[in-house]
């Protein structure tokens, strides 16, 4: 009687996640691999991913910085903004994505998104959240705002966990930014926004998303932050790097996309060849256009 177990297939049933980067080429990511590709001019690519599969893809496709945003409960959810997602549901994410990182072996840094709520309340709560995800195979977190946070900013860093600050239009404060509106347009809010990144880069934040800042203002503030890596979304090309949720990038998301998108997916044959032609854009300096994706 022949074994089953013998020939029993080693795909899973619902199909296989892609292979890993090429280790020679793709050494794993870390925070002095990003000074490095700072330091030489590369710039550095982000996508946001949500799963195991996706994560997978990103990875394979050369995206250095996979974030596990709370857009999630945009495109994920269906909700309405992103203050609704709680720490649970990020968490359940993260392990998600970092489980399928780990089956290919994946080298991409990972970014964990802690939500509205989860960090206001003290900084010993932040650290509480952090660890959360951070246990769940986060290498970073990542928290939005200004002034306040940069106390938050030091008191995780000085206790080991990364962060990736975030200025400009902030989504779980979107309510009090009238909309989302461009920021930093007028002089005393350049300012600020200026006031703000130096102060989160001196309280140890080593990356920055910037969200919809006027190009030629985050080009100042990448240029006035050495130890502190700016990540534009909406911000122009200065930027030491460029991150979009990949739902817009691949032009599958809920409403219409934004100024600053470009469908990746347009003449690419699968949403790996999406991915890397993101990454390619980003590196060769064609994406973001600033006359087409920037103010």
């Amino acid at each position: 009687m022949s074994n089953p177990t013998a020939s029993a297939p080693t795909a899973t049933p619902y199909g296989t996640l892609p292979a890993a980067s090429p280790l020679p080429q793709r050494k794993p990511v870390s925070l002095p691999r990003l000074n490095e590709m700072r330091e030489r001019g590369e710039k550095i690519t982000m996508l946001t991913a949500y799963d195991a599969t996706f994560a997978a893809v990103a990875d394979a496709a050369g995206v250095e910085c996979i974030l596990i945003g709370d857009s999630l409960g945009m495109v994920c959810q269906g909700l309405s903004s992103t203050a609704g997602v709680t720490l649970e549901t990020m968490r359940y994410h993260t392990e998600s994505v970092v489980r399928g990182l780990r089956r290919v072996q994946g080298t991409a840094w990972v970014i964990g998104d802690l939500p509205f709520g989860s960090y206001h309340e003290s900084k010993e709560q932040a650290l509480r959240s952090a660890a959360e995800l951070v246990r769940a195979g986060a290498h970073m977190i990542k928290l939005e705002g200004g002034g306040w946070t940069a106390d938050t900013v030091r008191f995780l860093v000085e206790r080991g966990i990364p962060v990736c600050a975030h200025l400009g239009l902030t989504p779980q404060t979107v309510h009090a930014l009238g909309g989302y509106r461009v920021q930093g347009r007028d002089d005393a809010a350049a300012l600020q926004l200026k006031r703000h990144a130096l102060e989160l880069q001196d309280a140890g934040a080593t990356m920055l998303v910037l969200e919809m800042v006027p190009a030629a203002l985050s080009a100042e503030i990448t240029q006035q932050l050495r130890t502190c890596h700016t990540i534009g979304i909406g911000a122009g090309k200065a930027t030491a790097g460029q991150v979009l949720v990949m739902h817009d990038m691949l032009g599958i998301n809920l409403g219409k996309n934004p100024k600053f998108v470009r469908n990746f997916m347009e003449g690419a044959a699968s949403v790996r060849d999406a991915m890397a032609a993101y990454v390619k854009a980003v590196k060769d300096g064609s994406f973001p256009d600033d006359a087409l994706h920037a103010w």
